[in-house]
């Protein structure tokens, strides 16, 4: 199972939302210190999310490129890719894949034309949700929608990759939804990464036991509470 560190930009500088509020931010400097740190330390694949982008409230593009160029663990790259031009833009950086998630949930046309165009392997769909009440724009706008309903529909179309985040825990160190987290992984037959409030090793394990593939992890790594020279999970 894969430890895979967020990176999440906003102003330039790497953040932690609380419950994915844009006005409870934690600052944790410069982003390509904060990427190499985890490069450093062991990680083999780095989860970037550009917060401006995703919230409609600029970009991060400079300080994105900055990290891909002195990266040489792959990473992924998150935020606001609602066009082909947004997703090619992100892969010709050196994305491993591009992360969609409002374009997943709303626009299933233009996801399966961009499952086309990149390849399965290429695109990840991030589930963003409260428990199992998809959110989109940012994490902003509420939808009708239910996971598991688009885990059904997402698997038919050829997606490969899907990366659930629990917004009510994300940022906030109170441990996962196992529950909830269990009912994904039943739902989902492929590729699943999992994060939304991991705060110590022992979710690491409760991940690995239910068979998820990898654990998105941000906070509990900026606040020391997982170290990958004291934990490794493989």
């Amino acid at each position: 199972m894969l430890v895979i560190p967020a990176v999440d930009l906003k102003g330039g500088k790497a953040v932690r939302l609380y419950e994915g509020r844009p006005e409870a931010e934690t600052a944790y400097g410069d982003p390509v210190a904060a990427a190499l740190r985890w490069q450093e330390e062991g990680a083999r694949l780095l989860h970037l999310v550009d917060l401006d982008r995703a919230l409609g409230t600029g970009d991060n593009r400079e300080a994105l490129s900055r990290i891909a160029e002195a990266l040489f663990v792959p990473f992924q790259v998150g935020g606001g890719i609602r066009s082909l031009e947004s997703l090619q833009e992100v892969l010709s950086l050196g994305a491993s894949r591009g992360v969609v998630g409002t374009v997943a949930a709303k626009d299933p046309a233009l996801l399966e034309t961009m499952l086309a165009q990149a390849g399965p392997e290429r695109l990840a769909v991030a589930l963003d949700a409260r428990g199992l009440s998809v959110v989109v724009s940012g994490w902003q706008e509420a939808t009708p929608l239910s996971a598991l309903d688009l885990l059904r529909t997402w698997e038919a179309m050829g997606v490969c990759w899907v990366i659930y985040t629990d917004v009510r825990r994300d940022g906030t160190l109170k441990g996962l939804d196992l529950e909830v987290v269990a009912r994904v992984r039943e739902a989902w037959p492929h590729t699943l990464i999992a994060g939304g409030g991991i705060a110590g090793p022992e979710d690491l394990l409760a991940l690995k036991r239910l068979g998820v593939e990898g654990a998105l992890v941000g906070k509990a790594l900026y606040e020391g509470r997982i170290r990958f020279k004291d934990f490794a999970v493989s």
